[in-house]
Formats: structure tokens, sequence, C-alpha cells
């Protein structure tokens, strides 16, 4: 089965309707659905997804997304083995633009052989993965 990572960006487009990338969301959502496809997040994704929401959009969003986004994701909890590789791309790269959460993104995709990621973050684009776009 193919995987695809699910990020923030992502989560928090399909979930908040004023975000500029909300119909694309919604758009590439339609589509994964009908395709046969594991979408993996990850522990720390969760908890920056739950921050930002709770901090900008309130309670009521974070409880849809513990009901409704989070049962369907395949989630990788982050091991001291993963943090540990993360935090040393961070220091490696010194690049104060692309986040923890982001390293730590890359070592599971590629350590799960994943090329595509549901997002809107160039980061990822950046590290040699694929983004998702809505059918045309």
């Amino acid at each position: 089965m193919k995987a695809v990572f699910v990020d923030t960006s992502a989560i928090y487009a399909l979930l908040v309707a004023e975000d500029a990338e909300h119909e694309p969301a919604r758009s590439i959502l339609v589509s994964l659905g009908a395709t046969d496809v594991a979408l993996v997040s990850s522990s720390f994704v969760l908890h920056e997804t739950v921050a930002l929401l709770q901090a900008r959009i309130g309670m009521a969003a974070v409880r849809l997304f513990q009901e409704k986004v989070f049962p369907v994701l395949d989630m990788e909890w982050i091991t001291s083995d993963i943090y540990e590789r993360g935090l040393a791309a961070l220091l490696a790269a010194s690049n104060r633009h692309v986040s923890l959460t982001d390293w730590t993104s890359f070592v599971i995709m590629r350590s799960r052989g994943i090329q595509t990621a549901f997002a809107f973050d160039e980061h990822f684009e950046e590290q040699g993965f694929e983004l998702l776009s809505p059918p045309s």
C-alpha cells in the first residue's frame, strides 16, 4: 500500500475554511479517498496541530481534529531515535526556518520510504519529496 505523509499545514487547511489552502486541501483529500493509500503522520505533527488549532481557532477545532482526522492517521510516535536524528539534521542544516517537527517528519518519511507529502510547506520539496496537488 502506498503511503502519504500528512503535515500540519494540510490538516490545518482542511479544518479551517478561512485558510488560503482550504479548497485545494479538500480537493486533495477527496482524491486520496478514492485511492488505497495510508495517511501517515507523527506525534510531533499531532502536537503542533493541536497547539495551532487551540491558539488560533479554539477548542471546537481541536475536538473536530480529534474526532474526525486523528482516527484515520497511521500515527508514528516520536521515539528518542527519531528525535535525535531530527535534531541532528536541524543542527547540521542550521536553518532556523525549518522546524524540528519538519526534520522528524523527513526522518520518518525516509525511514518508511514515503516519497509524497500532503502538505503546503515548501520545505518538503526542498528535501526532495513530492507535494500532492489538487486534481485538475
